[in-house]
């Protein structure tokens, strides 16, 4: 009978207090910005999302995705930077700039990330993910790479993916991006002379396939000309340049091989394969080879050619 009772009281002690345990909140899943919270490897995100004002962008009930730069990542890029941890977060417009950079609008896992497609976070911008000897690694607008460490973190309003390096959106336009390039030095005096500088500049998003100094020198062998006997026909040089400008964002995963792409210019020319990469053909059935690919800038996308293409008559 005393074993009976003792049996008794203790199964009505458990009755009392499983309710307790079953409605308690700390067993519900975190929110992407407590996991962060919670997290010893990412106390400089947490205080950069804090500082930022940032922290409710994560923690709401609106699915999200964080690439998430753990303190090493932070540290790496303050020596890039050449800044102390205070004077980043105290320029809080670039701050808040870079971590928006690393917040998606919705819940993408890793196995739903577009390999090789742009993505578009959630303040603006582009960056994408290709998978590299098995790894996801992450070309930010300014052609940096972070390789993701971990992957789906699960969270009550979304997912986080841990990154080696913090990324950073693209502060170039196409132009800029063609002057800070060498090897594009005769490109940028053809554009100047052309005067399509400030279209370039403008809003895009443009697709741009740049021919090296080398195309150049090598068109104006096969034409017999000089460059500035070119540089100096206006309407063929401006006719030549905008049949090399898409009007929209075409990364390499998104070039149509075998179909018509249509120019600014108003002509089209295809893309096929060329051996391990690809090469275009334009209207006078002349081949140049893509030899550089998704080369971001703020307003677009530049591919490496190395053959100047020429429109049709």
């Amino acid at each position: 009978m005393r074993r009976f009772l003792l049996l008794t009281a203790a199964l009505l002690g458990l009755a009392a207090v499983l309710p307790g345990c079953i409605g308690d909140s700390s067993n519900d899943p975190l929110t992407i910005s407590q996991t962060v919270a919670a997290d010893p490897d990412l106390t400089t995100l947490n205080d950069a999302l804090a500082t930022a004002g940032l922290t409710s962008a994560v923690a709401g009930s609106d699915p999200r995705t964080l690439f998430a730069p753990t303190n090493e990542a932070f540290a790496s890029l303050l020596a890039e930077l050449g800044l102390t941890k205070d004077q980043l977060f105290a320029d809080v417009p670039l701050l808040t700039a870079v971590l928006q950079y690393h917040v998606l609008g919705s819940q993408v896992t890793a196995a739903q990330v577009p390999l090789g497609h742009a993505i578009t976070p959630l303040a603006g911008g582009y960056f994408k993910i290709d998978s590299i000897a098995g790894a996801l690694v992450v070309q930010d607008g300014r052609n940096r790479t972070a390789g993701i460490t971990r992957t789906d973190l699960l969270a009550s309003n979304g997912v986080i993916h841990k990154l080696d390096h913090v990324l950073l959106p693209p502060d170039m336009d196409v132009v800029a991006t063609a002057i800070a390039t060498p090897d594009f030095s005769t490109l940028v005096e053809a554009l100047q002379a052309a005067g399509l500088v400030t279209t370039l500049q403008g809003t895009g998003p443009f697709t741009v396939f740049a021919p090296t100094n080398a195309a150049f020198d090598a068109l104006f062998v096969e034409l017999g000309t000089t460059k500035a006997d070119l540089f100096a026909n206006v309407p063929l040089l401006t006719q030549v340049l905008t049949y090399h400008v898409l009007g929209n964002l075409t990364l390499k995963a998104d070039v149509p091989t075998g179909a018509a792409i249509t120019t600014l210019e108003g002509g089209t020319f295809t893309v096929g394969a060329a051996g391990m990469g690809l090469a275009i053909t334009d209207s006078s059935a002349r081949m140049s080879n893509i030899t550089g690919t998704d080369v971001f800038a703020s307003n677009g996308v530049i591919h490496v050619i190395d053959k100047v293409l020429l429109p049709g008559a």
